[in-house]
């Protein structure tokens, strides 16, 4: 029998973003301050954030939390692909919390249980709970979180391989249920397109943003199935925008994008980030 550590240690610190809790707060701090601040038109529900290491992604990642700044919420949504190949539509972790150099992250088991028996009422899908997992999209966001929020925050951390409008419609209008009470966050965790040139890149992301601005999950998934537009984590855009309009929101803001060019000055190979708030 398997022993699971109830904290998850995380297996990208120090490659992924830097392993020094001093280093890697000054840069997040970096990041958050050199993006301005937008003036949104409305109640923030929840941030699209790109998912590489900092250094390429980092920026376009302070454009989102610059959004929340100083806020506190009691629940923090954080849904993202899993890159890894396992059959199962949706996951979570089978931890207590996530460690990151700059402290831990408590899990709310209470809402995930909440939301799995849900889901397994409505269509009769659990979610699967991973231990020890690999997945950098997820965790990545959580040093933003940890500096940009002004208090602790409860943590559902969301993990999506379903492809299907329907599937994906029910986890986010279930999710919408858990959580309606509480104050809470939506995070997508996404980056865009991946691999081209990036005059091609521009444009696919181009096509991408429009649908997410345009507040539509079918034309996010239905982009990436035509190919014109590409985000390595769709279904969560998807569940988190039709999680944000059982919410009640009606919005969404395009708040930055760039490419992998912008740090490396490589154009032949890129990959694309967005950054986007959503808004009531």
């Amino acid at each position: 029998m398997t022993t699971v550590s109830p904290i998850r240690p995380s297996p990208i610190a120090g490659t992924w973003y830097s392993g020094n809790p001093k280093v890697l707060r000054e840069e997040i701090d970096g990041f958050i301050d050199a993006a301005p601040l937008q003036d949104l038109d409305g109640e923030l529900i929840g941030l699209i954030a790109p998912h590489a290491g900092y250094k390429y992604s980092g920026p376009t990642a302070g454009f989102s939390y610059r959004c929340v700044t100083g806020m506190k919420f009691d629940k923090v949504v954080v849904v993202s692909p899993l890159h890894d190949y396992l059959p199962y539509p949706f996951l979570t972790s089978a931890h207590e919390s996530y460690a990151t150099p700059l402290g831990t992250v408590e899990i709310d088991r209470g809402s995930l249980n909440t939301l799995d028996q849900l889901m397994f009422a409505r269509t009769g899908t659990k979610m699967i709970a991973l231990a020890n997992d690999n997945e950098h999209s997820l965790e990545i966001q959580l040093p933003f979180l940890q500096c940009a929020l002004a208090a602790p925050f409860q943590l559902i951390p969301l993990m999506i391989r379903e492809h299907q409008l329907d599937a994906l419609q029910q986890f986010g209008e279930s999710l919408a249920e858990v959580v309606k009470e509480k104050a809470t966050l939506l995070v997508a965790s996404t980056d865009l397109s991946h691999f081209f040139t990036e005059h091609e890149a521009n444009n696919l992301d181009k096509n991408m943003l429009f649908q997410i601005e345009a507040f539509s999950p079918e034309g996010v998934m239905r982009a990436e199935e035509d190919k014109t537009g590409y985000a390595c984590g769709s279904g969560a855009v998807a569940v988190v925008l039709w999680a944000a309009r059982a919410l009640g929101a009606t919005k969404v803001t395009i708040l930055h994008h760039s490419t992998s060019a912008d740090a490396t000055g490589d154009t032949s190979q890129v990959v694309g980030y967005g950054a986007a708030a959503i808004l009531k």
